[in-house]
């Protein structure tokens, strides 16, 4: 195995360990040592990598947020209608939340806490550019509410983070038919 190659790894045994943590235990409760320990690397390791801890967290955040984007935005094209475009980026969502539970769980934490910084928040938010410019198409051709993105975003896209957290709580289970309803009840939210 090359050096980088086994750099890759330590550096992704990282990422997952400091995933898993802050889900299970949450940033503060979250030391660097316990990360190299999960991650089974010297804590010193940590620093080939990441200058600190919050050097840490927003870079995961980052990767991570770019990764959810990438699966959000598979398959839509700029053309579809504003409902298709809107649904098939839903969808993909929803199909990640509930796939990705940990990444989508870290991800959920760090939307709803301070423990990222202001400059990787909006590096994060620049790779939700295309739904947005979606919704400002929708509201030039007057299909989608005039409210701001925090509006629309709140209302059809937030309430999956909470369906998926009572799948995980094993309250309430997500068929392909509550998806389905889901997305109709997030669509009504935002159009006009």
């Amino acid at each position: 195995m090359s050096a980088t190659s086994k750099g890759q790894n330590k550096r992704e045994a990282l990422v997952k360990a400091t995933i898993k943590l802050v889900n299970n235990n949450g940033f503060h409760a979250t030391p660097m040592s316990k990360i190299a320990k999960m991650a089974g690397i010297s804590p010193g390791t940590i620093y080939l990598y990441f200058e600190n801890k919050q050097n840490l967290i927003n870079q995961v955040y980052i990767e991570v947020k770019a990764s959810f984007s990438d699966f959000a935005f598979m398959d839509y094209e700029e053309h579809f209608s504003v409902e298709k475009g809107f649904e098939k980026i839903w969808k993909n969502i929803a199909v990640f939340k509930l796939k990705e539970v940990e990444e989508a769980m870290f991800l959920s934490q760090c939307d709803n806490t301070p423990m990222i910084d202001e400059p990787s928040r909006k590096e994060g938010l620049k790779h939700l550019q295309p739904l947005l410019d979606l919704w400002v198409r929708g509201q030039n051709e007057g299909i989608i509410k005039q409210v701001s993105p925090y509006m629309l975003y709140a209302f059809s896209i937030y309430p999956i983070a909470f369906l998926m957290n009572m799948q995980q709580r094993e309250l309430y289970e997500l068929s392909s038919t509550h998806v389905d309803e889901a997305y109709k009840m997030a669509w009504n939210s935002i159009k006009i």
